[in-house]
């Protein structure tokens, strides 16, 4: 209720670009987002080691702010750990701009944003 007072349009909409198997067209990997309010937020990108190195990632990066810009949104979001992806989206863009310490070897987590205005 207090968010429908404050804000008419929920403005919530999810995205899914998916990879599937050329032999069977089971799903192996791909990216889950949403919009809101401006913003797009990258939930998760998976692919399977094979498929690492291969420019699918920075295709499913670039359908994902693709779709983004058609949402008339600001900025992207996302966050991962110290052992993922952070240097491959610094390449396509995102900057650092918040970051939670803890142990080794899953932290430190950095929270990236790319503007798209």
């Amino acid at each position: 209720m207090f968010t429908r007072e404050a804000v008419p349009s929920l403005d919530n909409h999810d995205f899914a670009a998916l990879v599937t198997g050329i032999d069977d067209g089971q799903v192996i990997g791909g990216l889950i987002g949403s919009s809101r309010w401006g913003g797009f937020h990258i939930e998760m990108i998976a692919l399977p080691e094979a498929l690492r190195g291969k420019g699918i990632g920075a295709k499913l990066l670039d359908l994902a702010e693709q779709e983004a810009r058609r949402r008339n949104c600001n900025h992207m979001l996302l966050d991962t750990y110290a052992f993922q992806a952070k240097p491959f989206y610094e390449r396509h863009g995102f900057e650092v701009f918040g970051e939670i310490g803890g142990p080794a070897p899953y932290y430190p987590r950095f929270f990236m944003k790319k503007m798209l205005i």
